[in-house]
């Protein structure tokens, strides 16, 4: 897979809609494990009003908030690795606009290199991410998903990962246990992946492999959830980390892990600010 050239210019970004968080669209992501991580990626930034109800046509309502946050898939899978103490870096172009400077300045203030982050007055801040390094080992997060995914992206990918909502895109199959993750999970594994996760949100995530092909639940904390966006990248990112920086342990405790540090992220609210720090998790996790 290919980053944007910083000749192409960005898709432009979409504004939100009232009484929704937005959610940039997102090429899909993938993550290399071992050594130095690198994160390219095609951010965005968007403002969100939020609202009690959604308007009606040609009605104007009072909003009771009003934040800018930053996400992206990728960029968001990028902090919590950055977070948990990997090396990382942004390999993107964004807009020469307010959007774009305050996205710059995130990920530095992130600790995330921006040797590579350019920006153009001929676009407005893009929204397509990538997340790779230069290890062999891959991890690739098909979000948002496509029926046609290209078939390469099964074969190339050492571990493939997804939601559950993604996996009923890529299947054809509906996700709503985790005995169903497992059947759709198989469907993946038949197309050529090596290691397929299914998360599942609350109810932890389903793993499998050509090596162990019968399909595994790894159940995660309950805790009590005040904002659940963007914990899928929380997950993720945290997967990232260990695959690079703790290659020993086994992908079961690497998925426990990391479902314990994405259950931590839904308990504040926010995306990216929702994200835990290594000083204030568990020394038991690293």
């Amino acid at each position: 897979m290919r980053a944007h050239s910083p000749d192409v210019p960005p898709r432009p970004l979409c504004g939100p809609r009232a009484g929704r968080r937005a959610r940039p669209r997102a090429a899909p992501s993938r993550a290399l494990g071992k050594a130095s991580p690198r994160c390219l990626t095609v951010p965005s930034s968007v403002p969100a009003p939020l609202t009690s109800r959604l308007p009606k046509t040609g009605e104007t309502i009072h909003g009771h908030k009003f934040f800018i946050g930053f996400g992206g898939k990728g960029a968001n899978q990028c902090v919590q690795a950055a977070r948990l103490g990997a090396t990382t870096s942004m390999v993107c172009k964004v807009g020469k606009d307010s959007f774009g400077n305050d996205y710059i300045e995130n990920l530095k203030q992130n600790d995330i290199s921006t040797e590579f982050t350019y920006q153009t007055k001929d676009a407005a801040t893009g929204t397509a991410s990538i997340i790779v390094n230069n290890e062999v080992k891959t991890l690739f997060n098909p979000a948002p998903a496509i029926a046609d995914l290209d078939p390469r992206f099964y074969t190339l990918s050492d571990v493939f990962c997804c939601n559950e909502s993604e996996a009923e895109i890529l299947t054809g199959l509906t996700v709503n246990s985790a005995a169903d993750a497992g059947e759709a999970a198989l469907v993946l594994l038949r197309r050529g992946c090596q290691v397929v996760i299914i998360t599942l949100g609350a109810e932890g995530c389903v793993v499998l492999s050509q090596t162990e092909p019968e399909p595994k639940h790894i159940p995660t904390e309950k805790v009590k959830a005040v904002d659940t966006t963007g914990a899928g990248d929380s997950f993720v990112g945290a997967l990232a980390f260990y695959l690079a920086y703790y290659p020993n342990l086994s992908l079961e405790d690497m998925l426990k892990r990391s479902n314990f540090i994405a259950a931590v992220s839904v308990q504040a609210a926010g995306t990216q600010s929702s994200y835990p720090y290594k000083k204030d998790l568990p020394l038991t996790l690293f």
